[in-house]
């Protein structure tokens, strides 16, 4: 379920994580990852970590180990950026309301990762 939401983030122009997350109007609703449901501020931070792991490292043709400070820093920022009510969407949805997709695509830049468009 997790790789659905980080594929649906991927295409976006993104997230999904979430990366920098997926937009219901492109892809239908996505299914919840129940996980995110319950998330704290510091489990959402991991979360979208490993997703930018995986994501940047298949983006840039790399080893996760090469792009860890990288998502660290996009992760870090993109959920410490979150308003509370953009927060409890993503722990809904599993995945960034257009807000915070601006955001996530900002740090993507910032943190010196790829789109992924």
């Amino acid at each position: 379920m997790r790789l659905a939401v980080l594929a649906a983030a991927l295409s976006l122009a993104c997230s999904s994580a979430a990366f920098a997350g997926a937009s219901s109007s492109n892809f239908g609703e996505p299914q919840p990852d129940p996980k995110t449901r319950n998330m704290t501020r510091y489990e959402a931070k991991l979360w979208v970590f490993d997703g930018c792991l995986i994501s940047q490292s298949r983006l840039q043709g790399t080893t996760r180990e090469a792009v860890h400070s990288p998502c660290s820093c996009y992760a870090t920022k993109t959920i410490d950026q979150m308003t509370k009510a953009e927060f409890d969407f993503f722990r809904e949805k599993s995945y960034f309301d257009d807000s915070s997709r601006e955001k996530g695509f900002r740090n993507l830049d910032a943190c010196k990762l790829k789109r992924p468009m």
